[in-house]
């Protein structure tokens, strides 16, 4: 299920109706500011202009899995789509890390090259370099989580003999999204892949792209995750469609399927609970 732009006061109650109702994750999106003019084109629109509101709340998401972990049990975190080459990827693994602790382990990041300019340049990380920063910085986290010491020399990352805790009680996934080549690579390489919004036959397209490269890399066995957001499944046949055709997770606002985006929090719950009928229970 996706928690982009709800209400914070929100995000406690939709994840315990989420993991209620059967659902298997919960997504969380992911900006540290929002500026109110940029020159960078979103590049998931036809115009380039944002899809949000400039009210929409952006919390920290890391954050939020450890609250959220804190009501929960059985629900599986991830984020949608977190920009690690903005932030220095020691606080990201520290964060990651340490939420995949307090969960019990049932967190997977969700990570794009980001596409905002103005917001690396703000953070004070070179835009230009995002796409390799990225790659690196994953290797190096990789190192970070795993028990014991940590030696690592790199273009842009290097560290002497340390040690970062709490470690995650098992390996973190990494979900990559994008639909650049670059990006389905990086994802073929991972454990996963986040979609934007696309209909099941553009989705099952994506899906058998990457099931040939990862053949190719000799990972064709190897499990992994596919996850878009379904613009046209609107009935059981439609998801179990887009499931033989190797989608794995679908992102989706239940509560859409019979109200707006922005009803109220009663609203949406009613929705999650309808979505279960009428989807969950029959598929």
């Amino acid at each position: 299920m996706v928690a982009a732009y709800q209400p914070v006061d929100q995000l406690v109650p939709l994840a315990r109706a989420a993991e209620e109702h059967g659902f298997r994750a919960f997504s969380l999106a992911d900006h540290v500011i929002d500026l109110e003019e940029v020159a960078t084109p979103y590049p998931y629109t036809p115009d380039g202009k944002r899809r949000w509101e400039p009210d929409v709340d952006w919390p920290d998401p890391w954050v939020t899995v450890g609250a959220l972990a804190q009501v929960t049990t059985r629900l599986q975190f991830f984020t949608s789509i977190y920009v690690s080459a903005m932030r220095n990827p020691y606080v990201v693994a520290k964060a990651v890390g340490t939420a995949a602790a307090l969960s019990g382990g049932r967190v997977a990041l969700g990570i794009g090259v980001g596409w905002c300019r103005e917001e690396f340049d703000l953070l004070e990380q070179d835009f230009t370099t995002r796409g390799r920063r990225t790659d690196e910085g994953l290797a190096l986290m990789r190192e970070l989580w795993k028990p014991g010491w940590t030696e690592f020399e790199g273009e842009f990352y290097s560290c002497d003999r340390l040690v970062m805790r709490p470690h995650p009680p098992a390996p973190i996934p990494v979900w990559v999204g994008g639909l650049s080549d670059i990006a389905l690579r990086r994802a073929a390489r991972n454990d996963g892949w986040v979609g934007d919004m696309a209909t099941v036959d553009e989705a099952v397209e994506v899906a058998q792209r990457l099931r040939r490269l990862r053949e190719e890399q000799g990972r064709g066995d190897v499990p992994f995750e596919v996850a878009p957001a379904l613009t046209d499944a609107l009935t059981p046949d439609d998801f179990a469609r887009a499931s033989e055709g190797g989608v794995t997770l679908c992102m989706t606002m239940p509560w859409m399927y019979y109200c707006r985006q922005d009803a109220p929090l009663e609203a949406k719950l009613e929705g999650i609970a309808r979505f279960r009928e009428d989807v969950i229970d029959k598929l």
